[in-house]
């Protein structure tokens, strides 16, 4: 498995990825969220690639010093091989290569649902912050 900054050729797959792993309100808010992170910093949404196949994507942002961890998808056939862990730990080498002083878990209805992945990588209650703006104006 290889883990990988997105290049542009990746969009429609990683669309299909996000409609088919997420649900169809998630997947909406999502997709905003994508399309303005990559057009301010694409090296923040990572791929993960197995056998020529997207297994995985996960999209970060920076907001002053603080890393966010907005949302992580990982097809299910992938799942429980480490392809979320090994992005989540790319994503943390990427904040601290640009100076994040701190990495949350932007908190919402759907990230809820994999508090116990997020436990299990040792984060805590504290690390998870809800975000009182949308995505497009926090990392703006």
């Amino acid at each position: 498995m290889q883990i990988r900054s997105f290049q542009l050729s990746d969009y429609r797959l990683v669309a299909e990825l996000l409609e088919e792993v997420l649900s169809e309100e998630c997947c909406e808010e999502t997709m905003g969220a994508f399309a303005r992170q990559l057009s301010w910093d694409s090296e923040l949404v990572l791929v993960a690639e197995s056998a020529g196949r997207i297994a995985g994507v996960l999209i970060g942002t920076i907001d002053h010093h603080k890393g966010y961890v907005y949302r992580i998808a990982v097809r299910s056939e992938f799942r429980r091989q480490g392809v979320g862990r090994n992005l989540v730990a790319c994503m943390k080498t990427r904040f601290q290569q640009r100076k994040v002083l701190k990495v949350l878990v932007a908190e919402d209805k759907h990230n809820e649902l994999l508090r116990p992945f997020y436990d299990s990588l040792g984060l805590k209650p504290v690390d998870f912050v809800q975000l009182t703006q949308p995505l497009s104006i926090v990392a703006g």
